[in-house]
């Protein structure tokens, strides 16, 4: 019996590398364990054995089957991977993405900053960007604030206790902090290339506002600068005009208010008007700051103030987002729930 079940084990393991398709597999199969099949048959024969044999023969038996069932397994597992390989018509790259992974969608605010960055770039201006860790000077000296305006204040703006681990050249006692504003991108900009400039910085920024409805410690910005010959308040109006017609229809309007920032003068409030705003119940809404450079800005970076002019304006992209997507709370952008992403 031994002899008969190791020519059994012998027999499948020789024939077996010869199959190709699964259907000459399953006839393989059945030669040996099958209804008729030899091993099946010499199972069927135990019944004859004397009882003392039957112990030995049993177990004979079931080394055979287990040694038939692991020769089966790879044949089979052979024969699936040629199957697979044919349906594809390439070898399988386990290192792929899933085809069948849902496709997403990005972020309304990253939308808003991409169709912001459009528009101007319609009109000539290039994106410049830098980085979220600022020196001090940059992100106020630079721009013409003085010690004492309140958003030095450490309770406006997150400073750096130890400024040693940053790699950037600064004065010995200068702090460094995260950018309040991206205004520090211009004055870069200014000092790294020549006029005429035409750029628009959009960039995540950091104050230390108590989160609500419509603040957050962390929100995104666009600021532009145009810096040209004979520059004046009536192009930086027309230059607003044109933006917000591109972004909200042909019926919006823009209006100055008198303000004051300290890197520009005269500076100025806007506040728009559009169909946008009916769903508010409002006429006129507050958008953001502008006005025209300021001639110590210009003396900062080592321009000439009589030579050169320009202008420079920043906006919220979560403000401009939650007027033109219709949003109550500036919130609903960083939790992350994908029935308020999906909308979009």
């Amino acid at each position: 019996m031994q002899d008969q079940l190791n020519a059994l084990v012998a027999e499948a393991q020789t024939n077996a590398h010869a199959l190709a398709v699964r259907a000459d597999f399953e006839s393989f199969k059945a030669r040996f364990v099958g209804p008729n099949g030899s091993l099946t048959q010499a199972m069927k024969g135990m019944g004859t054995l004397p009882k003392e044999q039957k112990p030995v023969v049993g177990k004979l038996i079931n080394e055979a089957k287990q040694k038939l069932e692991a020769i089966f397994a790879t044949c089979l597992a052979i024969i699936e991977e040629k199957e697979m390989a044919q349906r594809l018509g390439n070898p399988v790259d386990p290192s792929l993405a899933s085809p069948d992974a849902p496709s997403g969608t990005r972020h309304p605010l990253a939308q808003m900053r991409e169709e912001i960055v459009s528009i101007f770039r319609k009109i000539g201006f290039t994106i410049a960007e830098g980085s979220e860790v600022e020196t001090e000077w940059h992100v106020f000296d630079a721009l013409n604030t003085k010690p004492d305006h309140p958003a030095r204040d450490l309770q406006d703006t997150y400073y750096f206790p130890d400024r040693d681990w940053v790699n950037v050249k600064a004065h010995a006692d200068e702090r460094y902090l995260l950018r309040t504003h991206t205004s520090s991108v211009q004055i870069r900009t200014l000092l790294a290339e020549k006029p005429p400039l035409r750029i628009i910085s959009p960039g995540r920024c950091f104050r230390r506002d108590t989160v609500d409805a419509t603040h957050s410690s962390n929100f995104h910005q666009v600021e532009g600068l145009y810096i040209d010959k004979k520059v004046t308040v009536k192009d930086l109006k027309a230059v607003l005009d044109y933006f917000f017609r591109e972004l909200l229809g042909p019926d919006a309007k823009t209006r100055f208010r008198p303000h004051f920032f300290p890197y520009t003068e005269p500076s100025f409030e806007v506040d728009f008007h559009s169909a946008h705003l009916a769903k508010l119940g409002k006429q006129w809404v507050e958008i953001m700051g502008c006005g025209m450079v300021d001639p110590e800005v210009f003396k900062n970076v080592g321009y000439d103030p009589e030579q050169w002019s320009g202008f420079a304006f920043g906006m919220g992209i979560e403000r401009i987002a939650m007027i033109v997507y219709g949003i109550d709370d500036i919130r609903y952008f960083y939790q992350n729930d994908l029935r308020f992403l999906r909308q979009f």
